[in-house]
């Protein structure tokens, strides 16, 4: 079975000293033993970019920028990434749909990740942001207990 990873997830993986870290390695190991495999998408991984580099500039830890997108290269190969951003002039009216069905609590990249997800037959994403938790095609999971057995 494939698991979207959300942003919120794939930061804290990033980012040792994110409030969610822990939770999110306990997320990533759970999902390893029960052989779900993870989905990246390249919206996800240039809004975790964004996040990360904004958060450790504002911390005054520019210094490190550069460990974190080793980390992402590492840990998430250009070639693991599902493109969506091709998409999105196909997508485009789908998603402001989406976002207008849920009074705006899903933002631009949530909306075309569930669409994605959808589209792909992925039944569940990873992630800590409980807007998701608004649409019925998508089960959010945030912890180890809510890996759905396949």
């Amino acid at each position: 079975m494939q698991v979207a990873i959300d942003t919120s997830v794939l930061v804290a993986l990033l980012n040792p000293r994110d409030a969610w870290h822990a939770q999110a390695l306990a997320l990533q190991d759970a999902m390893l033993a029960a052989d779900v495999a993870p989905m990246y998408f390249d919206c996800v991984a240039a809004e975790a970019i964004s996040t990360v580099a904004r958060r450790l500039r504002e911390k005054g830890r520019a210094a490190e920028v550069p460990d974190v997108m080793a980390r992402l290269e590492t840990r998430v190969p250009r070639d693991l990434f599902t493109w969506l951003y091709p998409d999105v002039p196909r997508l485009y009216l789908h998603v402001l749909d989406l976002i207008r069905a849920t009074s705006g609590e899903l933002n631009f990249n949530d909306a075309l990740i569930a669409l994605a997800c959808r589209e792909r037959s992925i039944p569940a994403i990873a992630s800590f942001d409980p807007d998701f938790d608004r649409l019925d095609w998508l089960k959010r999971i945030a912890d180890p207990a809510s890996i759905p057995s396949h």
